[in-house]
């Protein structure tokens, strides 16, 4: 015979799994009728939330400021970059700091002009650029036995054969032919030698006489 115990005790946790049964339902019931996990319709024109490159929210509603620019390869040099005109299709866009124009002129007759750069206080080194024009240029080995330099070795400007050596009146010189007709060589003080092959290579000229 079954204990009276038994029967009461089945009924009341059946009772029990029912109640939890209907509030289980009613909070599923309550999270869908509230929207939850539905999937909204954007309006047609309205503001998209994907960031294409603004500035980045970040923590306290503040803003943090976008990313700088990166520089664009291959962009052309202005005008403004002529900061040693030697003459008026002949200039460079290096020069040591401190250094500004201290003396030049034409080479004549209409051969060619040069240039000084050196310190306003007439002391420390200084950068002297030559170019000429016409049969003294001719050609390479022509305008190379123009200048004569201690021991030269051989080198390249640009991609142009030079020469580089000691100047016997002081200095290091590079001389080379920038086209047939036109020769250039740039000289600089002892205490400026680093610096020659950079100002060498800064040079700019129009291509055609």
């Amino acid at each position: 015979m079954m204990p009276e115990g038994g029967t009461s005790g089945q009924a009341l946790r059946a009772m029990l799994a029912f109640l939890a049964l209907g509030v289980t339902a009613s909070i599923i019931y309550g999270l869908f009728s509230s929207g939850f996990g539905r999937v909204h319709p954007v309006p047609v024109g309205a503001p998209s939330l994907v960031r294409t490159g603004g500035p980045a929210p970040v923590a306290g509603g503040a803003t943090a400021p976008a990313p700088a620019p990166a520089p664009v390869r291959g962009a052309s040099v202005t005008a403004s970059t002529r900061i040693a005109v030697v003459s008026n299709d002949f200039w460079l866009t290096y020069l040591p700091a401190g250094l500004d124009r201290a003396d030049g002129g034409a080479i004549e007759p209409d051969q060619g002009a040069w240039a000084r750069f050196a310190p306003k206080t007439k002391s420390g080194g200084y950068v002297e650029v030559r170019v000429e024009h016409g049969p003294v240029a001719a050609d390479w080995l022509t305008y190379q036995r123009r200048i004569s330099l201690r021991t030269p070795r051989d080198t390249t400007v640009r991609g142009r054969p030079a020469l580089v050596g000691r100047y016997p009146g002081g200095g290091l010189m590079i001389v080379w032919l920038e086209r047939a007709g036109t020769g250039a060589s740039v000289r600089v003080s002892e205490s400026l030698g680093e610096e020659l092959l950079r100002v060498a290579a800064s040079v700019k000229a129009p291509v055609g006489d």
